[in-house]
């Protein structure tokens, strides 16, 4: 007997059996309702039918399947649609290789760009990307960024740093200030080759500078999860200088932008000096009248709804004036999480419902962005890459030797100041925000734009092998002194 006569269709109840016809007689009352009564309002008001009443989008909708998919709506979910699987994607793999997930998720947003896509596919770039529809997306990838740069804030802890200070403040300065006059140097022999016209030089070299010292906080953060180092002496300094050195590079950005904005120094100054105030009145003001106010509930609410309306109202509030004062949006951001109430009862969380939202939904829409953006088709001839090999390897350098040499100087051993060094050298999705930034303000052309992705990728890519080169090293270190001890 197969397993569908064993299961005979259910008999229906006497209930039932009444219940079909009156439901029936029912619906079909309500049609002739509805019928009769549009006939006879037809009847009584002839003057209101004719051709034009209704709103061409309305009368007319796209006729065929390609016009409708194009509507702006329509278009953004499948956008969006396509960048979220192929992040997962990519994502997962990268992981599988012993690569942080974002690093598959940022390629995956180069690969759905002109770099692969338009190259293998054009018709399908143009259909998906049309220039004349990535307002939405930007707009989108944007609000994705800011949330995660509060988040960045949330995870900065200030007694930490505290505690560590001048071991950190030395280590994360020294490995921004060498890589930073590194860039500077680059940038006198790149100007002519790489800057857009028109742009002052020292607005490219301060950005090219920028784009050399930056450290990416949260994804080592990640690095360090994944290895398990966070609780080690060496995990703890790298997140300290890590927090240290985003602090100092998102202040020195919010001055290049205020000098890029401004019509003179004069205007600089003053954005520059807002911001300091907001800063400050930030910190000393509104955050102690938040503790006050709010802690204890917010400590009781876990990161429930009154924790996140308060988070996304600062948030939002924060960002609001400095990009009001000249200075981006993103270093609000920032400061709105590092002003949030204390306490991991209450920041983790909600950091987590953050994360949760714009990791996965908003984020990848910025790296789709930036991949549009990337033009690896630019780079053409050996000069190209001559000076994308020689960004790599400035970058490299001034991270990793500012680093090593600054942790010796504070009493660290070999191995552990070339951890921190290769830990500092990682760069990752917050390069890639400043980078934008870059490119919005038209201080960075496509060329120099693509050179310097393709450095963030390389310089990130290239920790895991170095942290991995490190342990083997002490590993052989360890086994020497066994030996050496029997």
């Amino acid at each position: 007997m197969t397993p569908f006569a064993a299961c005979p269709p259910p008999a229906f109840s006497p209930a039932m059996r009444k219940f079909v016809p009156l439901y029936a007689l029912a619906l079909l009352a309500s049609v002739l309702a509805v019928a009769g009564l549009a006939g006879w309002g037809q009847a009584l008001y002839p003057a209101s039918a004719g051709p034009g009443v209704l709103p061409p989008a309305a009368a007319a909708p796209a006729a065929d399947l390609a016009g409708r998919l194009h509507q702006p709506l329509t278009l953004l979910l499948l956008q969006m649609i396509v960048v979220i699987v192929a992040a997962r994607l990519l994502g997962r793999l990268f992981r599988r290789i012993g690569q942080p997930a974002v690093i598959g998720e940022i390629f995956a947003g180069i690969l759905l760009g002109p770099s692969l896509l338009g190259l293998l596919w054009p018709q399908a770039l143009a259909f998906l990307f049309p220039p004349t529809a990535l307002a939405p997306l930007q707009l989108l990838s944007q609000i994705g960024v800011l949330l995660f740069m509060f988040a960045v804030g949330l995870e900065v802890d200030l007694g930490e740093l505290r505690r560590q200070a001048r071991s950190a403040l030395l280590i994360s300065h020294a490995s921004m200030v060498l890589p930073f006059l590194l860039g500077m140097g680059l940038a006198l022999a790149a100007y002519p080759l790489l800057a857009t016209p028109g742009v002052p030089f020292h607005a490219f070299a301060l950005f090219l500078g920028i784009a050399m010292s930056i450290t990416a906080f949260p994804v080592l953060a990640r690095i360090l999860e994944e290895r398990r180092m966070v609780h080690t002496p060496v995990g703890r300094l790298a997140l300290a200088c890590a927090a240290i050195g985003d602090a100092s590079a998102w202040c020195l950005l919010a001055v290049v932008v205020a000098l890029a904005h401004a019509s003179g120094l004069g205007a600089a100054g003053l954005s520059t000096a807002l911001a300091l105030l907001f800063v400050l009145g930030l910190h000393l003001l509104v955050k102690p009248l938040l503790q006050r106010l709010f802690g204890a509930t917010l400590a009781a609410d876990r990161g429930g709804t009154s924790g996140l309306a308060l988070a996304l109202v600062l948030l939002l509030a924060c960002s609001a004036f400095t990009e009001a004062i000249g200075i981006h949006a993103l270093f609000g951001a920032f400061l709105a999480g590092t002003a949030m109430p204390a306490g991991a009862a209450f920041r983790a969380p909600l950091r987590e419902r953050l994360n949760g939202f714009s990791a996965v939904g908003l984020l990848p829409l910025f790296f789709a962005l930036t991949g549009l953006r990337t033009q690896i088709g630019l780079l053409q001839g050996a000069q190209d890459w001559l000076l994308c090999g020689l960004i790599v390897v400035v970058a490299v350098a001034g991270k990793l030797g500012g680093t090593l040499l600054a942790a010796r100087l504070t009493g660290s051993a070999w191995r552990e100041a070339f951890t921190l060094g290769a830990l500092m050298n990682t760069r990752g999705l917050v390069e890639l925000i400043v980078l934008n930034v870059g490119y919005d303000l038209g201080i960075l052309s496509a060329r120099v734009f693509t050179m310097l992705v393709i450095m963030a990728l390389l310089t990130t890519c290239i920790t895991g092998p170095l942290l991995s080169l490190a342990q083997r090293r002490r590993g052989a270190l360890a086994g020497t002194e066994v030996v050496s001890g029997q």
